[in-house]
């Protein structure tokens, strides 16, 4: 219970918190895309063992990994229905590259979702369900790279021509596969589910199936029930904080604020 306070918030942070609320509540305009098509691709940096949004096990790492732009990963925290699916990953050619290249061999590997690209107004994970990003994709993969799942040479490059080796940005294409058949770390037990001391605030399906909602993660943000129970007795996350509880109490105070405040004037 809070006190009564005989005060008012400034006008501009009392406008900044009811934006935030009602953005964390309404933003989930996601991203129905189909199982194939075009997308662009990035890397990041993902420490070995880390648990990233999803709360899959730290030893999926051990294998090509990859987190999703948010608005198709469908949720703004934690897991949504991205996590734990396998996709397919063909490069097709850098984005910024003068003169253009187009690399004389093929290179496609197989990643599952683990983590969640944040929505941002020019990133290239900015693409929603309206606005592409600046590449033209709905989709963004940002790919955990380098990795010592990944060959060292998986990024094609002319470092003679362009005086550098890594383009940064890629056009891709990208098709839904099943892990099960597909992901590399498929047959790993310890690669599989999600940390079982996250409880119900993680969410990382083995072998998920599009439209079947018993085993797909629903979205967090949206608090459509439960997740279905992917927990193994893995080891505990070595670098994640829980979102789940930060996602409760920060939503929980503006709450409260909103009740104590009825007027931001």
């Amino acid at each position: 219970m809070f006190p009564s306070l005989n005060c008012r918030l400034p006008p501009s942070l009392g406008l900044y918190l009811l934006l935030l609320l009602v953005t964390t509540i309404t933003n989930a305009q996601w991203i129905d895309y189909p199982g194939n098509g075009l997308a662009t691709m990035t890397h990041y940096g993902l420490p070995s063992g880390f648990v990233a949004s999803c709360g899959c096990t730290g030893a999926s790492t051990n294998y090509p990994t990859a987190a999703l732009s948010q608005m198709a990963y469908g949720s703004s925290a934690n897991y949504g229905p991205g996590c734990g699916r396998c996709f397919n990953l063909t490069l097709v050619n850098p984005i910024i590259a003068t003169p253009p290249f187009f690399p004389s061999v093929v290179k496609s590997i197989v990643v599952k979702i683990t983590d969640l690209c944040p929505l941002s107004l020019t990133g290239w994970c900015s693409g929603t369900a309206a606005k592409p990003n600046s590449a033209g994709a709905y989709l963004n993969f940002d790919l955990a790279y380098p990795s010592k799942a990944i060959p060292d040479d998986f990024f094609p490059s002319d470092q003679a021509l362009y005086g550098y080796k890594d383009f940064g940005v890629w056009n891709i294409t990208y098709q839904s596969v099943a892990c099960a058949s597909d992901w590399p770390g498929a047959k790993d037990p310890a690669a599989l589910g999600s940390v079982k001391e996250l409880g119900l605030s993680g969410c990382c399906p083995a072998d998920p199936t599009p439209g079947n909602v018993t085993n797909i993660c629903p979205s967090f943000s949206d608090q459509n029930g439960l997740p279905p129970d992917t927990r193994t007795n893995s080891a505990r996350p070595t670098a994640s904080i829980d979102s789940f509880l930060v996602y409760l109490l920060v939503l929980g105070t503006l709450s409260a604020l909103v009740k104590i405040y009825p007027s931001f004037k």
